[in-house]
């Protein structure tokens, strides 16, 4: 649960008719009392009465393009565990931002979007930038979205806005206000204490725990709800109770099981064939947290391997729904697993076989991916945080770079690019005290390159690798499946003559470039003890 205590309601409702409010003063209390006083946004003239007599126990964080704004507000909302307030302009800001509304949305990130909108008298002359169907514009990658029919209704708004987005399963919402709205009166809003789990249904439950208690090769599959749900210590100590192979979902935007640990079996990919061999031998396969499956190619035959039966906890409907196959709970997932930990124990069956240990990296004249990525594990502490969005490096990445804390690994559930730069904006200024890491991929780093910008002026302690291969490599590493040969140039995928410490530079950030594997260790090292915005581009084969 989270929101006032059910005395600050009461003490509250006393004042409600105390003194005359406008839609500005009761919008503002409301954000208070939720804990929404970080607004991400970037400014527009339909929204500039918004801001006026500004408090000062808020907070405006400026991106430089929509998309940008909420990328952040998406890092800051997983991290802090609370929706985000995001602020955009009209029509065309919600277009900019639509890809990461989109990201938002598959990462089930609770976020309050608002946007501005014409005067209401001169809506019916068509004026200039207005949204003609605001509330329309962002479906269907918001969970709600409306534009009040009354200026006195946007307090009520903001809040029932609130409460869908922080309702299983969370997600972005969005409510337009016309520019004449703020200084309309309106009454303060009580919040209200709403649940924000569910408890899975028992009899269902009973269901699965009995089968994990009959089996005898259980392998789970976690996906992000796991970390997302806190719920990382729950699931831990279920896979140790059944002494099962933990493998981490596809495309899974949080890591939610320690990757160094006995169990963990490693990384399903995202194609039928393959999740049915990898997962073949095991008589019980229990998803948690996570689709089973996302697929990411067309592929054929079951969905699982002979002789298994699949369960899983979800708390998104819609995921339960179109399951192939199997035994889905409805539920938060923390909720779930302490519900099925709570059942008696069961006698201990036998270790199952470890991952084989990894190659060593070697350091070549031409750095390669993998030594990069091994020289920043070496020198990065177990409890940074990796922000990540290079996904030709994802499974090199996952050898080399093994991440074994809660909360300490982001990326997006979408496979839409921008996500990350600005991502790891906001969870740094949601968790002030670590060091972040932007693993950031050459082509990636470009649909949001501005979060260089507030990531320098808010001096904050992020270092961002930049990874430049010079190309779109995962295009180009994909394209054998969609029939190109071997030799067969993939078009507008390459990326020569990029200078990354040129563009860093010029928004007030320092950087260096390296390409000498005998400088990296050093360079990282001191990048992440600097305590400042940092880039380092490192130039890979």
């Amino acid at each position: 649960m989270t929101g006032p205590t059910p005395e600050a309601i009461s003490a509250l409702a006393h004042q409600l008719d105390a003194s005359p409010t406008t839609v500005r003063d009761a919008v503002i209390d409301l954000m208070r009392r939720f804990g929404m006083t970080s607004i991400f946004a970037n400014p527009g003239s339909t929204e500039l009465p918004m801001f006026r007599n500004f408090p000062s126990d808020f907070r405006y964080v400026l991106g430089l393009q929509e998309a940008t704004v909420v990328g952040m507000a998406d890092g800051f909302a997983q991290a802090s565990r609370n929706a985000s307030f995001v602020n955009l302009h009209s029509a065309a800001g919600v277009g900019n931002a639509m890809g990461n509304i989109f990201t938002a949305f598959k990462n089930r990130t609770p976020m309050v979007i608002t946007a501005g909108q014409q005067a209401r008298a001169i809506m019916p002359f068509d004026p200039f930038l207005a949204s003609n169907q605001a509330a329309e514009l962002p479906k269907p990658y918001v969970k709600w979205s409306i534009e009040p029919a009354r200026a006195e209704d946007v307090p009520q708004a903001i809040a029932r806005a609130y409460y869908i987005a922080m309702m299983p399963p969370r997600g972005p919402v969005l409510v337009s206000v016309p520019v004449d709205d703020w200084d309309q009166p309106a009454k303060l809003i009580a919040p209200r204490v709403v649940s924000t789990e569910i408890r899975p249904q028992p009899s269902v439950l009973a269901l699965i725990g009995d089968a994990l208690d009959a089996c005898e090769r259980p392998a789970f599959v976690v996906g992000a709800a796991v970390d997302r749900d806190n719920a990382w210590s729950q699931v831990l100590a279920l896979a140790e109770r059944h002494n099962a192979r933990v493998f981490a979902a596809p495309m899974s935007g949080r890591c939610s099981f320690p990757e160094d640990h006995r169990l963990f079996a490693g990384f399903l990919p995202a194609m039928r064939e393959k999740i049915v061999a990898l997962l073949g031998g095991h008589d019980a396969l229990f998803a948690i947290g996570a689709p089973a499956f996302t697929y990411h190619v067309e592929g054929a035959g079951p969905h699982i391997p002979d002789g298994a039966s699949l369960f899983q906890l979800t708390e998104d409907p819609d995921t339960a729904a179109w399951t192939p196959t199997g035994t889905t709970a409805l539920c938060s997932i923390r909720l779930g697993v302490e519900d099925l930990l709570a059942r008696p124990a069961i006698a201990s069956r036998p270790l199952p076989q470890g991952r084989a240990p990894k190659a060593l990296a070697l350091p070549s004249v031409r750095l390669s991916v993998a030594y990069a990525l091994q020289t920043l594990a070496e020198v990065r502490k177990p409890e940074d945080i990796v922000v990540e969005e290079a996904p030709s490096a994802r499974s090199v990445m996952q050898t080399y770079l093994p991440i074994t804390q809660s909360e300490t690994f982001f990326t997006m559930d979408s496979g839409g690019l921008g996500y990350g730069m600005p991502a790891a904006v906001g969870v740094s200024l949601a968790k002030p005290a670590a060091r972040v890491v932007g693993l950031i991929g050459d082509g990636s780093s470009l649909y949001s390159i501005q979060a260089l910008w507030t990531a320098a002026q808010l001096k904050l302690p992020i270092t961002f690798v930049i990874l430049n291969n010079r190309r779109y490599a995962a295009l180009q590493d994909f394209a054998h499946v969609f029939g190109f040969s071997a030799t067969e140039v993939v078009q507008g995928t390459d990326l020569p003559d990029l200078n990354f410490p040129a563009l860093a530079a010029g928004m007030g950030c320092a950087a260096r470039r390296v390409s000498d594997p005998a400088e990296l260790r050093e360079v990282l090292s001191q990048a992440l003890a600097s305590g400042i915005t940092n880039l380092v581009e490192i130039e890979v084969a």
